[in-house]
């Protein structure tokens, strides 16, 4: 559907006089190759100035790449360097939806003008009857539950309505290509929590292909059919939203998706996928896919979900370490607990049934198929 190959976008960086500060280019995207499938709600991921929305607006025709190619249906967008033929086709034609952060709503329309203006404005031989745009708009405007506020000031509308506005006016036009560059981040946690499954649901039931930018990890791996997550202009790690959050492949990428413990130490011996870790708090056993060598410096990552507690020493004494709670805060639906085994300090979340003083003595065991190898650097 999307393929998106070799991107680079760059921008002349500052001379301050500062030593280092040579006026280099500083690359926004850098070498980028995506491909996605259709139908996917396919996220990028990652913090403010990673290249995730550069990469969106490039794809959308506002930022003209210095090189690589993007293409939709094998269509050619854009290409550009390496002996390819010159293409970039204006933004206006390349049939794309688009929801921006701000809405960019028009507040002297009404609703029904709001989303009936892409299909006025088309070339007359592409313009719809008048018949027909009342009818795509009507349609739309019932899935996105807004028909009964057709003739109301788009400013009257609540942030929720505002957002699903600017979605209704992207699918109008019937994209073969959605983007959405942050759609939910001016809205409250509640809504945006409410408003992320019924944008979950509406794109799986259109069955339109969306290329969803965000820095909110919980949104990303909700949404997401696939996540691209991005630091420097770069992806650092492409996967399911399941498999990245369970086998991060770099310090990272664990860090950024959700919270994690880390705990370093050297390869002590590998057998396969079957590896030996000794650190300062204990031994770990572990399965990764990591091609690491005896003697090699590692972390060991442990989502605190991940971490089982227990009063009693279990049985199986295999990745159990003991240590005493520090300290506890209960979250509503979990319980956090502070553990210090030696020196380390090990985050545990667990149900709210579970509830230990702070000072009391426990077994944490962490299971060997719920812990990540990465590397140092």
């Amino acid at each position: 559907m999307l393929e998106i190959s070799n991107l680079v976008k760059s921008y002349a960086g500052e001379k301050t006089g500062k030593r280092g500060s040579n006026g280099a280019r500083v690359f926004a995207v850098n070498n980028v190759n995506l491909s996605v499938e259709p139908g996917e709600m396919f996220t990028l991921l990652g913090p403010s100035g990673c290249g995730k929305t550069t990469t969106l607006r490039s794809i959308a025709g506002l930022e003209r790449p210095d090189s690589g190619t993007i293409s939709v249906k094998g269509r050619a967008l854009f290409a550009a360097g390496n002996g390819v033929k010159a293409v970039n086709v204006p933004a206006n034609r390349r049939g794309l939806g688009m929801v921006f952060q701000s809405y960019a709503i028009w507040p002297h329309m009404t609703v029904f003008d709001n989303v009936a203006f892409p299909l006025q404005v088309r070339p007359r031989q592409e313009r719809p009857s008048k018949a027909e745009i009342e009818q795509r708009v009507g349609r739309v405007l019932e899935v996105m539950e807004l028909r009964q506020y057709s003739e109301r000031l788009a400013t009257k509308l609540s942030g929720g309505q505002q957002q699903r506005l600017a979605l209704a006016r992207a699918l109008v036009i019937e994209p073969e290509l959605l983007l959405l560059d942050e759609p939910l981040s001016n809205l409250d946690a509640k809504l945006r929590e409410s408003l992320r499954y019924e944008l979950k649901r509406l794109q799986r039931e259109l069955g339109i292909t969306s290329i969803y930018v965000t820095h909110d990890q919980i949104e990303a791996l909700s949404l997401s059919s696939h996540i691209a997550v991005m630091r420097d202009g770069e992806v650092m790690q492409l996967g399911k939203p399941r498999d990245i959050y369970e086998n991060p492949t770099s310090k990272f990428v664990a860090e950024f998706i959700g919270s994690s413990n880390f705990v370093q130490g050297h390869v002590l011996s590998r057998t396969g996928e079957d590896y030996v870790v000794e650190s300062a708090a204990g031994r770990l056993h572990l399965q990764s896919a990591a091609a690491m060598p005896a003697g090699s410096e590692v972390s060991v990552s442990i989502r605190p979900e991940a971490v089982e507690l227990y009063t009693q020493r279990p049985a199986d004494l295999q990745n159990v370490w003991e240590g005493v709670v520090g300290t506890r805060a209960f979250l509503g639906d979990a319980v956090d607990h502070l553990v210090a085994v030696d020196k380390l300090e090990l985050r545990v979340r667990s149900l709210p049934n579970l509830s230990l003083e702070p000072g009391t003595k426990v077994f944490a065991k962490l299971p060997s198929d719920k812990l990540a190898l990465v590397p140092i650097s």
